[in-house]
């Protein structure tokens, strides 16, 4: 059996859709400058256009507080359909009027834990090396028996909800506390631990995860839809007092916004 130190630290993961959230700020003095004749033919074309990428699995909040006055969300199934979705958007007349404020890319991720540790035991108690092709070839075959089973969470359709609560969050990496040198073991329990209380919101919040290491500037984005918005600040406090959010997390800004129907885009000029 391969040695204890030799086992992997790093958790399996799964991939899916690829998501890309575009925050903007209506440049409101430019807009007005306009005849009401250019407002109805711009936000024709806008209302045509966003219902279009809308059935392709995007949507449009407005959000409140300072921060911006809309948030389009796509999720497509790779980077070439988001980039594609992307330049729809710029295309529009109405993006002339439109200031970028922030985005954020990252890809929907699930962390397999649980079955990180049971197949990693496994490939060592079979004799296997880590990072061998045999190895290899045995975190494979989990990761698409995974794939196969979880292809309705890697690709969810954007939920209706009506807000969205999203922000993006770190693991700490400071002098006392660093969540990569905590033994996989230990971030088991503790993801354990943090995953029985989104479990406990399951019917009143829709949580989706999204992985951005190497494509943003945090680890994470976090999306929750919800009827109720008031559920966003339950769900995170209650989290606050979990070990892992308490001991380990930074978090990043966030946004919260109202769903428009493409029909109604010009209310929010």
């Amino acid at each position: 059996m391969a040695a204890a130190t030799q086992i992997p630290p790093v958790p399996l993961t799964i991939e899916g859709a690829s998501v890309l959230h575009q925050m903007m700020r209506i440049r409101r003095s430019a807009w007005w400058a306009l005849p009401r004749e250019r407002h109805l033919e711009i936000l024709d074309e806008a209302r045509n256009v966003l219902a279009h990428i809308e059935r392709e699995n995007s949507a449009v909040f407005s959000l409140l507080g300072h921060k911006g006055d809309l948030l389009f969300i796509h999720f497509r199934d790779s980077f070439e359909q988001l980039h594609e979705a992307k330049l729809r958007v710029a295309r529009l007349e109405l993006s002339d009027y439109l200031e970028p404020v922030s985005s954020y890319l990252s890809v929907v991720e699930l962390g397999l834990y649980e079955s990180t540790s049971k197949t990693y035991d496994a490939l060592a108690e079979s004799g296997l090396e880590p990072h061998t092709p045999e190895w290899n070839a045995g975190v494979e075959e989990v990761l698409e028996r995974q794939r196969d089973a979880m292809r309705p969470r890697l690709f969810p359709s954007i939920p209706s909800a009506r807000y969205v609560c999203f922000y993006p969050m770190d693991r700490k990496r400071g002098e006392t506390r660093n969540w990569y040198l905590e033994t996989l073991a230990e971030r088991q329990r503790m993801m354990h631990e943090h995953g029985l209380i989104g479990r406990r919101y399951a019917g009143a919040v829709k949580q989706i995860i999204s992985g951005s290491i190497g494509f943003d500037d945090w680890e994470w984005g976090v999306d929750l839809f919800a009827e109720d918005p008031v559920v966003f600040k339950k769900l995170i406090y209650e989290m606050r007092f979990d070990e892992v959010s308490a001991v380990y997390a930074s978090f990043g800004t966030f946004y919260v916004g109202l769903r428009i129907n493409p029909v109604g885009i010009g209310e929010v000029f």
